[in-house]
This record gives structure tokens, C-alpha cells and sequence, in this order.
């Protein structure tokens, strides 16, 4: 089982202050991965928990409403702890609307937080993984967060659905041209997970029992299974899996 080992990995993690990103980070902690929490807020409880797996836990305060921040996020995570061997890009936001009421702020809103940063900040991280992996021969590792709407098209959610097929497309993009450069660029695709952005979801008696009906598990997702997915893609057990689309849905895309 040591392909699974991710001791003296160091993994970046937006949007990791709860939720999916929370359970992606501490399931690499639990792993061995050192960890680089990257968040709007303070994410303490993340870093309670991630320190509580004795390893090191790094907070990077940034609002990835633009690239702004990118190459700032970068550094600081290199320079305190040596290097990024992992980066998942779990940061994202949702706007709900009929298509023929949505606004053009909250199309370019989705967009920039969910594509082009996710874009601009994996550019930045490869950069830095190419300086390295072309000297000591280990793979850097890149884990893009998609959604069911990457394979589906929903309702009310014109420009998450926008950005998420994007995000399966970049995905393979990335994989194409960074496999040669020693980096492995794949994604998750979680169903419904239980988390505070699907509360309403899941306090809508209605729309949670169909939600339930169509899931062969029967059960919401828990963050930790999405955290599973992550560290199987970010370990050397993943090395030959590239621009692949891992949905973690209990079964909801096969019904």
C-alpha cells in the first residue's frame, strides 16, 4: 500500500475552510501530506484538523475572485513549505437563476472563480512542478474539482454549468500538453455530498427524496469520500491516469 503514501508531499487545497475542500485536506493529512490551506476566511478548523494527523498545516489567506492573488499563493506556499508536489482546485461558487434572468455579473462571476482562476492558478503551480520533476523523476500532481454538471446540463445554473464542462475540457487540455513534463493533471466529479452549499437541497423534503430516489447508494455523499478520490489521483498509484474524469457519485450518473 505504499503507492498510497503521500508522506513528504506537500498538497495546495482551495476552498479548503469547509465542506469538500475540508475533507479533501484532511484526507491527504491523514495520508501524509503536508498541507497548504487556501481560503477567503480562516480556516482553523481545517488546520486543527489537519495538524491533529501530525503534519505540518499552512494557511494562505486569498479571494480567488481573480488571479490576482495566483503567484502571491504560490510563493508563500513554496516558501514555507519547500515545494507544491499537489494541487487541488476546489475553490468554486454557484449563482442560481432562470437562463432568461441571469445577469452578466453573475456569468462573470462563476466564470472567473471556477475556470479562469482554476486555469491561472494551475499554470502558476505546473511552472513551479516543472523546475522540479524534470530533476528528481517524481510526478507533480494536479486535481481539478468538476461536478455532475460537467457531464450533465441541470437547470438555473447556466454559468456553473458553463464552468464546470470547462473544467473537463481543461482538464484534458492540461493532461495533453503536461504529461511529457512529469505532471499528472486529473478531476473529481462529486454527486450530491452533504455540505453546507447543499443544505437547502437537503431540508427540501421533496427535492432530497428525489435526490435520494435516483442514488443506487441511497445516502449524500460525505466529503471524506471525494477526500479518498483525491488521494488515490494525487499518489504514485495514480501515475499513469491522466485527463481522467472520476465521478465520486454514488452511482447517480449510471441510473
Amino acid at each position: 500500500m505504499s503507492a498510497f503514501d503521500l508522506t513528504g508531499k506537500v498538497a495546495l487545497v482551495t476552498g479548503a475552510n469547509t465542506g469538500i475542500g475540508q475533507g479533501i485536506a484532511v484526507t491527504l493529512a491523514k495520508a501524509g501530506a503536508d498541507v497548504a490551506l487556501v481560503a477567503r476566511r480562516d480556516p482553523a478548523e481545517t488546520r486543527e484538523l489537519v495538524e491533529a494527523e501530525g503534519v505540518r498545516a499552512q494557511v494562505i489567506n486569498a479571494d480567488l475572485s481573480s488571479i490576482e492573488p495566483c503567484a502571491r499563493v504560490v510563493a508563500e506556499c513554496v516558501g514555507t513549505l519547500g515545494r507544491i508536489d499537489i494541487l487541488v482546485n476546489n475553490a468554486g461558487i454557484i449563482r442560481r437563476e432562470d437562463a432568461l434572468q441571469f445577469t452578466e455579473a453573475d456569468w462573470d462571476a462563476v466564470m472567473d472563480v471556477n475556470l479562469k482562476v482554476l486555469f491561472f492558478l494551475s499554470q502558476a503551480v505546473a511552472r513551479h512542478m516543472t523546475g522540479w520533476s524534470s530533476r528528481d523523476g517524481a510526478r507533480g500532481k494536479i486535481i481539478n474539482i468538476a461536478s455532475m454538471l460537467t457531464f450533465q446540463g441541470g437547470i438555473r445554473v447556466p454559468s456553473y454549468t458553463a464552468s464546470k464542462s470547462g473544467v473537463g475540457g481543461l482538464t484534458k487540455l492540461m493532461a495533453n500538453e503536461w504529461a511529457a513534463k512529469g505532471i499528472n493533471v486529473n478531476a473529481i466529479a462529486p454527486g450530491y455530498i452533504a455540505t453546507n452549499n447543499t443544505a437547502a437541497l437537503q431540508a427540501d423534503a421533496t427535492r432530497n427524496r428525489q435526490i435520494l430516489e435516483r442514488i443506487p447508494e441511497g445516502r449524500w455523499g460525505d466529503p471524506a469520500d471525494i477526500g479518498g478520490a483525491a488521494v488515490f489521483l494525487a499518489s504514485s498509484a495514480a501515475d499513469y491516469v491522466q485527463g481522467h474524469i472520476l465521478a465520486v457519485d454514488g452511482g447517480w450518473l449510471a441510473r
